[in-house]
């Protein structure tokens, strides 16, 4: 259903990002997959998947980086800014350096990603904007004060270009996963259990039993909703946060 398009994704080479880039082609479409490590998005660029480096903090690189994509493969009609950060800390204890480089990386990333791919896609007669925001996005995460910010302010951001595009071809949306299946989880649980000192298996039971339906969700559960919002029956679906959380309300 996807075939002729060109579809961008940022955090590309792994978990969410991955699953979304691989169901996106699987549809036919080309997909450009971002990261700032050659070597991953390397090992994943194969069946419509093709690497770019491109490092989403950075203007010039954004700029200089979909520009080439789309003098390789043309407009792009999917944008899935997904490139992102996930970690807690205190308020008290997080100082401005932290601050700064997760608004640099999931906020100002996004609003580059999106800015830069505009430019392609309103030159063209259909578009689908679907960012990768989070649960966090639409409540407070206890102990990630910054990274719920990050998440709520690309919401703010999605809902204002629904509205600033309504009436066109094109639409905004994000989706909001609670806590997923990838290696932010692996991450996360080492750094619980230095923090903490309980084991792994237990560090990893305080994300899983956050979601209400007592699991980890899997990358592709996200990727369907992210493909459903490129589908041909998705026009009327737009600036909304759609939550991919097990049942958390």
């Amino acid at each position: 259903m996807l075939t002729g398009k060109h579809a961008l994704v940022t955090g590309g080479g792994t978990g969410i990002g991955l699953a979304i880039a691989r169901a996106l082609a699987a549809e036919g479409a080309q997909v450009t997959i971002t990261g700032r490590r050659a070597s991953v998005l390397d090992d994943a660029a194969r069946d419509g998947l093709h690497a770019l480096v491109m490092d989403v903090t950075e203007e010039r690189s954004v700029v200089d980086g979909i520009a080439a994509a789309v003098a390789a493969r043309g407009p792009i009609q999917i944008c899935v800014p997904n490139a992102g950060i996930a970690e807690g800390r205190a308020l008290v204890k997080t100082d401005l350096d932290f601050w700064r480089h997760m608004m640099a990386t999931n906020l100002d990333g996004a609003f580059l990603t999106i800015r830069e791919s505009l430019k392609s896609m309103t030159g063209t007669d259909w578009g689908r904007v679907v960012a990768v925001s989070s649960i966090a996005g639409v409540r407070g995460l206890k102990g990630a004060p910054c990274y719920t910010a990050t998440k709520h302010g690309m919401i703010g951001l999605i809902r204002t270009l629904a509205a600033d595009f309504a009436g066109k071809p094109f639409t905004f949306n994000a989706l909001c996963p609670a806590y997923v299946d990838t290696d932010i989880i692996t991450r996360n649980t080492e750094s619980i259990m230095a923090r903490t000192g309980l084991d792994a298996a237990k560090a990893r039971a305080l994300m899983t039993d956050l979601n209400p339906h007592g699991r980890l969700i899997e990358p592709g559960e996200v990727a369907e909703a992210a493909l459903w919002l490129c589908g041909p029956h998705s026009g009327s679906v737009n600036g909304q946060a759609i939550q991919i959380a097990g049942g958390e309300v």
